[in-house]
């Protein structure tokens, strides 16, 4: 073990941190560019097969940038579409960014390390950078923006050269180490550990956008909102947002199971699709308006009028769908598309109902640090399911492309056992254990350190 490493694990003084050398390589879970083309022809592209754990070079830190010793990471579906090379090879957009040329050039290697969530410790900080110092624990904002492009000063997600870090960038979260700009940093909630922590700001932050934000659909007192994957890492944060905003969530799930946890997440109504025949992509035309009359059939059963907003990142499969079951003058909003970007809809049942759609992706810093705020106030509770090792990345990423998960998978980096990280046990206690691990059947006690 290197010197820093040993100095972060023992909770080491900013002082000591600072005299510690940064090691020349790290551990950390990546794809290899040489493997872009193993998947060709194949019926499963199983991540497990182009997943490594393994040494890669340090990069050189930018002046704006932050060396961040990794605890805890976790698994987010783009790590899915990174190492299965779908629905494009990640080193064509690495390639892109470095084309931008100075730091950027850095990203540019033939090893791509992934992940889009992380919480740890700041062991270096560049010249430029004001707010943040060595010692700080943090949880990383997975948005990459452009401070020097104007309409980043009015949304970050706006600007043109906004990526996702992670999955459009180099040395992602899945790691020992992790580089990342100083604009992405938040502090650390003291009641969690670094694993809770880890699960929240992509999904956390990106519900958040999507539901309570004004660029979103602006949720208020009473809406109805059905929630597809409601138990998934987006859809568990969007029900418990619904419901601390004084709104009615319906959430949609395929089996009892996930049902029983929806109602530990205080979810009001709960629709298992399976049980009314919705499942896989329906054919465009009568067989998607028929499933989505069933399902509005199902919500009015229970609440008595149609949905005000649709909360729909599974795409291909249900948007159709969405579109037809919002009420008139209603919003669907929509991201991500975990089962594919092309969607079909009637649009008649959009344009004559007067209907919205809005597009929301990821979430600028101002949100990821609302949502950091909710979870400090114990409205919101992390939705950390399972936790793996960094060495077992690929089981963990493969549990996510099977959609055998349920909430977020979390996994280890350099923390060596779970519960660790929490420095306000006194907030812990008050929120609860189990309001704090809802979707966890037995978590870990949390430990002070």
């Amino acid at each position: 073990m290197d010197s820093l490493t040993e100095a972060v694990l023992r909770g080491a003084s900013a002082e000591e941190l600072e005299r510690a050398p940064v090691p020349a390589d790290f551990v950390a879970a990546h794809i290899r560019q040489e493997d872009v083309g193993i998947f060709d022809g194949a019926a499963d592209r199983d991540v497990r097969r182009s997943l490594k754990v393994g040494r890669v070079p340090m990069p050189e830190l930018a002046p704006d940038e932050v060396l961040v010793a990794v605890m805890a990471s976790s698994v987010n579906f783009n790590t899915v579409w990174s190492a299965t090379f779908k629905p494009i090879s990640t080193f064509d957009a690495l390639k892109r960014f470095a084309r931008a040329g100075g730091y950027a050039a850095r990203h540019d290697q033939p090893f791509q390390v992934v992940g889009s969530d992380a919480a740890g410790v700041v062991v270096r900080v560049g010249v430029g950078v004001r707010r943040w110092k060595v010692g700080d624990h943090v949880a990383v904002n997975a948005a990459v923006v452009d401070d020097q492009d104007p309409v980043t000063h009015s949304d970050g997600m706006l600007g043109a050269d906004q990526k996702a870090w992670g999955y459009e960038t180099n040395y992602g979260g899945l790691a020992h180490y992790t580089v990342v700009r100083a604009s992405q940093l938040l502090p650390k909630p003291g009641h969690l550990t670094w694993e809770e922590t880890a699960c929240v700001p992509l999904c956390g932050g990106t519900a958040y956008r999507m539901l309570v934000s004004d660029r979103g659909a602006r949720i208020k007192q009473g809406d109805i909102v059905l929630i597809w994957g409601a138990t998934g890492g987006l859809g568990a944060f969007a029900v418990q947002l619904v419901k601390n905003g004084g709104g009615i969530p319906v959430g949609v799930v395929n089996s009892e199971a996930k049902a029983k946890l929806l109602a530990k997440l205080g979810c009001d109504v709960v629709i298992n699709r399976e049980e009314i025949g919705i499942g896989g992509v329906p054919a465009p035309g009568a067989e998607t308006v028929e499933l989505a009359k069933r399902l509005g059939r199902a919500v009015r059963k229970e609440v008595g009028e149609d949905p005000h907003v649709v909360f729909d990142y599974v795409g291909q499969a249900t948007f159709g769908i969405s579109v037809i079951v919002a009420r008139r003058g209603g919003t669907v909003v929509t991201c991500g598309s975990s089962t594919g970007y092309q969607h079909t809809f009637d649009n008649r049942y959009f344009w004559m109902n007067l209907k919205r759609i809005v597009g929301s992706h990821g979430m600028n810093l101002n949100e990821a640090a609302e949502m950091m705020r909710l979870l400090k106030l114990g409205s919101v509770a992390p939705i950390l399911s399972e936790v793996f090792p960094l060495a077992e990345v690929g089981e963990a990423a493969r549990l996510v492309q099977n959609n055998g998960h349920t909430g977020k998978v979390g996994v280890l980096a350099l923390a060596p056992a779970p519960g660790l990280g929490v420095t306000d046990p006194g907030l812990r206690a008050a929120i609860g254990e189990e309001r704090l691990n809802p979707l966890r059947s037995a978590p870990s006690p949390a430990l002070v350190g």
